[in-house]
């Protein structure tokens, strides 16, 4: 819902009024009234403690201390917006509703007396850390920033990465309460108008009071498909990454407040794409990749595939015959697999909320509960912990949080269609996996792009890390601008 425009009256007492109730001035103790007079004129400035830059504001005084009543006779506005106020970003407005979302984003307010217009100066500062390197996308060898919570830290770490003259930053806000901020970000030279023209739509359509948490909540709102588990964005903290997928014609949105900076569109295969392949020698990247990949899909199909084999153990091939028979254990071996499941789920909750000094000890009792003493009390069969430990470094090798909760959710549901149907369970929940699959898209990308619809040299480059002088062409389905690097 839009606001409705308050405009600036000419008189002081009557701005300050109204911005003194709308600002809560007297009821937060954060919000700041000052009302000084420089050059025989009344001003008033409004600012959020915490937000303003005290050196700034204090050298703007001194400029104003030695002004006098000659220097602001004519067109005071002018004068004071490119002679008397020495800072790079200022604004004029008319809309003292303009001037209140303005001061609770962290701009100071000037208000004159006799001017029927503000002035915004945008010296504001915010809590922020350092951007170091981020903990899901370590790489050994590479660049060591991530970013961060703030949206311009943001921009500029990746304006360091693309310098193309045609790169945009487009701001928008979203939330008629928390008015959060954010950038859609692309080359304008390379990617499709189209993509860009629908993100931009998507988000201009967000209806809520807010945005609390940040990028997550955004996504939710422009990618639909809420009970299906895959995520149809990408998430990154690595301006490298970002980068590189702006440079193939994808979309960046940047949300203030928070690390994670959305890729659009992405299919299934760029979430299981990391840094670290591109960081090695192609032949090694290559390999690191197809070792990914086995991860990934032991994750999904092993354990429901070894339950399988155990429950039907005549349609297990004499070349597996190691396999074997699952040691009896006091509980049946479906009900192992689903308390396992659900134990190591618990744990990891557990290790997120455990204090950094106590995860040695958290790791302690986790290997004596499922290791050991799971075992000898007959809860657990020895081969149950070493094929769901398999599953489980897979998972973990997903390069994607999302994606390897998405999939773990599918293993589940495999491990209780397989329990109920037999092999017929197990085919057919993997033929509707792959159906759901091919019926979503990110943006009108299919979701499987380049494997349903099939693209041989795209598949190729999914499958395989080729060297980056062989990839001189951008994403098909994309539709990029300039299809070639």
């Amino acid at each position: 819902m839009k606001q409705e425009k308050r405009a600036v009256s000419a008189a002081l007492s009557e701005n300050v009024a109204y911005l003194r109730e709308r600002l809560g001035v007297g009821k937060s103790f954060d919000v700041i009234h000052l009302d000084v007079e420089y050059a025989g004129r009344e001003m008033a400035f409004f600012m959020i403690d915490g937000f303003v830059k005290d050196d700034i504001l204090h050298y703007i005084m001194q400029f104003f201390a030695v002004l006098n009543d000659e220097m602001l006779r004519d067109n005071p506005l002018e004068k004071l917006l490119k002679t008397y106020i020495p800072y790079v970003e200022l604004e004029k407005t008319d809309n003292l509703n303009r001037v209140v979302d303005g001061v609770l984003a962290g701009p100071t307010a000037l208000i004159v007396d006799g001017l029927d217009y503000a002035i915004l100066i945008d010296a504001r500062t915010y809590p922020v850390r350092g951007p170091q390197e981020p903990d899901m996308e370590r790489v050994v060898r590479g660049a060591r920033d991530g970013f961060v919570e703030t949206i311009v830290f943001n921009t500029a770490l990746t304006r360091r990465r693309v310098r193309d003259r045609t790169l945009r930053m487009e701001y928008m806000q979203v939330g008629r309460r928390s008015k959060t901020d954010l950038c859609v970000c692309y080359i304008e030279d390379i990617a499709n108008p189209e993509i860009v023209h629908n993100i931009k739509e998507a988000i201009a359509k967000i209806d809520t009071d807010g945005l609390p948490m940040g990028e997550k909540t955004l996504e939710e709102f422009i990618s639909g498909r809420h009970w299906n588990p895959y995520p149809v964005v990408r998430y990154t903290e690595r301006p490298d990454t970002a980068a590189a997928h702006l440079y193939e014609g994808h979309v960046l949105v940047i949300v203030d407040g928070s690390p994670s900076v959305l890729i659009m569109p992405a299919t299934f295969w760029h979430h299981l794409q990391h840094a670290e392949e591109y960081r090695n020698k192609p032949i090694v990247g290559a390999y690191l990749r197809l070792v990914r990949f086995f991860a990934v899909w032991a994750s999904l199909f092993l354990l429901p595939l070894w339950y399988l084999f155990m429950t039907e153990p005549e349609r297990l091939p004499a070349a597996l015959s190691f396999i074997g028979k699952a040691s009896e254990g006091a509980l049946p071996l479906f009900a192992q697999l689903l308390i396992i499941e659900l134990g190591i789920d618990m744990l990891r909750m557990a290790a997120i909320h455990t204090p950094s000094s106590l995860a040695t000890a958290l790791g302690l009792v986790a290997a004596l509960m499922i290791g050991g003493i799971a075992v000898e009390v007959g809860i657990f069969s020895n081969e149950v912990i070493l094929y769901f430990s398999i599953a489980t470094i897979g998972t973990f090798a997903t390069p994607s949080y999302e994606m390897g909760l998405a999939n773990r959710l599918v293993r589940i549901g495999l491990l209780i269609v397989t329990a109920l149907f037999g092999v017929y369970g197990y085919v057919g929940g993997i033929t509707l996996w792959l159906v759901m699959l091919a019926r979503m898209k990110s943006f009108t990308v299919p979701y499987l792009w380049p494997f349903i619809p099939f693209s041989y040299r795209a598949m190729r480059d999914v499958l395989i890390r080729s060297p980056i002088p062989l990839k001189n062409r951008r994403p098909t389905v994309l539709h990029p601008r300039d299809p070639d690097r």
